[in-house]
């Protein structure tokens, strides 16, 4: 879990985890191999990410919500092909990939049960 303990209370990390910054800087970089991939706002996602700058929670939902949508592409043709990925694989990584979607789906699981 992505948690910080202060006081015995868990608090959340808004902060990007080294895995997420990780899986954007390599979007980024296949973005520009392939010259393909994703759109201008998941680069910029891509960017905060990789620089670990911390997210808004509006932005923690919107992750959840491009990765809700977009688990599909995972069985698309090319999604695990190292040597010519997919758009949408450029695209997954962009938002962080695996570890992005992890990430994002505890906090915004945790920011569903604070609010009941």
């Amino acid at each position: 879990m992505y948690y910080t303990t202060m006081k015995k209370e868990r608090s959340i990390t808004f902060i990007p985890p080294i895995e997420v910054a990780e899986e954007a800087r390599r979007g980024l970089l296949l973005r520009k191999q392939f010259g393909r991939g994703g759109t201008m706002v998941g680069v910029a996602r891509a960017r905060d990410l990789k620089n670990r700058r911390a997210v808004s929670e509006r932005t923690i939902v919107r992750m959840f919500s491009y990765f809700s949508r977009h688990m599909v592409d995972k069985q698309g043709k090319n999604f695990y092909n190292e040597e010519k990925p997919s758009n949408g694989a450029i695209a997954w990584l962009l938002w962080g990939g695996d570890y992005g979607a992890s990430w994002c789906h505890a906090i915004y699981l945790e920011l569903k049960r604070k609010k009941e």
